[in-house]
């Protein structure tokens, strides 16, 4: 009999709360900085990191070896046969290779490593419903044939005050906008099918790019019935206006106010306000 766990990393931005009711694990992104290493989630908060960004900005590096190893040895003592890792996008992050490299002196665990091409609540959404399907009964290989598809229905989009924290951590992926920054232009990132931030549009001033995200969330619900997440990356009280705005629209299945981690807000910076639609 297969017994399932399901493991994501501290990119996914889900709620410690409910990877314990649904029994995901996770291994966190190391925080470094110049007088010490941090673990998502574990010894450091996001509010923490975006508090001290104008004092330092720190590294990022992958979930530790020695994490993920316990983590595994743990699963196999508790007599898990099966484990699928779902992870940040592998354009972004070299998180989901390691894990599989380490899951190679685990042969006792049957495992799938998937590369959700996406990040943020985007990537937790995948590994939320995946524990979900095994609370379900559903087997390992029926899970891992289903991941595609909830990729497929999930979109990413964000806008920012300012690049200089995606040049400075190396993300800036097909975003561009010295110039841009020059003429107040706000640029909407996509995080496209191939896991790499995109510009879908600029437009001059942050009520313009916040009245265009929300034109493109009213395109999707045109379409269909979306479950849909706000997010903000120390923009509460922002954030929380543009969600108020925007659950007052029709076609939405379910919404949420969430917030981005500090293992992707240091390469975002504060200021950060976003949208995750999920295709029902």
């Amino acid at each position: 009999m297969q017994k399932i766990a399901i493991l994501t990393d501290s990119a996914s931005d889900l709620d410690i709360e409910i990877m314990e009711k649904y029994n995901i694990k996770f291994a966190p992104f190391r925080i470094i900085y110049s007088t010490g290493e941090y673990e998502d989630k574990v010894t450091i908060h996001a509010d923490e990191v975006y508090s001290r960004l104008k004092e330092e900005m720190p590294k990022t590096s992958l979930p530790s070896a020695e994490r993920i190893n316990s983590i595994l040895n743990t699963l196999e003592e508790e007599g898990y046969t099966h484990v699928i890792s779902i992870n940040i996008s592998s354009e972004l992050s070299g998180t989901g290779n390691s894990i599989r490299l380490i899951l190679e002196d685990h042969p006792k665990l049957t495992s799938f490593v998937y590369d959700s091409k996406t990040l943020t609540i985007a990537e937790g959404y995948i590994a939320l419903q995946a524990a979900i399907m095994v609370k379900e009964g559903k087997s390992f290989e029926e899970i891992i044939n289903i991941l595609p598809t909830l990729r497929k229905k999930s979109h990413v989009y964000f806008t920012l005050n300012t690049l200089e924290y995606l040049k400075k951590g190396g993300r800036i992926g097909r975003v561009s906008g010295t110039i841009g920054e020059l003429l107040n232009l706000k640029p909407i990132i996509l995080v496209d099918d191939d896991g790499i931030y995109t510009t879908v549009a600029k437009v001059r001033g942050r009520k313009q790019s916040l009245s265009k995200l929300t034109g493109i969330i009213k395109d999707y619900l045109s379409k269909g019935k979306c479950n849909i997440w706000i997010m903000h990356g120390d923009a509460f009280e922002e954030g929380k206006e543009f969600f108020e705005s925007i659950k007052q629209l029709d076609n939405i299945n379910e919404i949420h106010f969430s917030y981005i981690g500090p293992a992707l807000g240091v390469h975002t910076g504060p200021g950060l306000i976003g949208a995750f639609i999920y295709e029902v």
